[in-house]
């Protein structure tokens, strides 16, 4: 398989817990490299063909702050051939109208751009009234609400690896 880059803030408490499940559930440190979105450049972005994706979702529906002076360049990447996988933190409940959206709007960028979007994930189980994230019952990645379902957590991690292992190794 093909080394696999997993971006997230380091500093961002709640992605990095998560993040951190990942690499234990992935179990193989030679393929998945964690790599700090705080200090993201183009030359380190564009040397991984498959990635993860660590967005939470901030304020009312934004990307985090630490991803303004990246997020522009991207604009002018070619992504063609390159596979994505997004998770994000959110809070279904205090959040509904815009539950997970930075997921949702890092997918958008991210495909307008040539890249494939994997690891979608089902809508089941999560209650909320709008989000960039879900579309036809589907989630563009992995939803996470510590907030008001973090006993789900650790089975949705494990699961979503697992499918991520499958369809980054076509």
């Amino acid at each position: 398989m093909k080394k696999v880059a997993l971006i997230y803030s380091y500093n961002s408490t709640k992605t990095a817990k998560v993040a951190e499940k990942i690499i234990k559930e992935w179990a193989d440190e030679k393929v998945l490299i964690p790599v700090n979105a705080e200090n993201i450049d183009e030359k380190t972005f564009m040397s991984y063909d498959n990635m993860i994706m660590g967005v939470p979702t901030w304020f009312d529906g934004e990307l985090p702050n630490y991803w303004d002076e990246f997020v522009p360049e991207i604009d002018d990447l070619n992504l063609k051939g390159k596979l994505y996988a997004i998770y994000g933190l959110g809070d279904q409940v205090n959040y509904a109208e815009n539950f997970l959206d930075a997921v949702g709007i890092m997918a958008e960028l991210l495909e307008s751009r040539g890249a494939s979007i994997v690891g979608n994930t089902s809508a089941e189980g999560y209650t909320f009234e709008r989000s960039k994230a879900f579309n036809n019952g589907k989630c563009v990645g992995l939803a996470i609400d510590y907030e008001n379902q973090h006993q789900l957590s650790d089975s949705r991690i494990k699961n979503w690896v697992k499918q991520l292992k499958e369809e980054f190794g076509k």
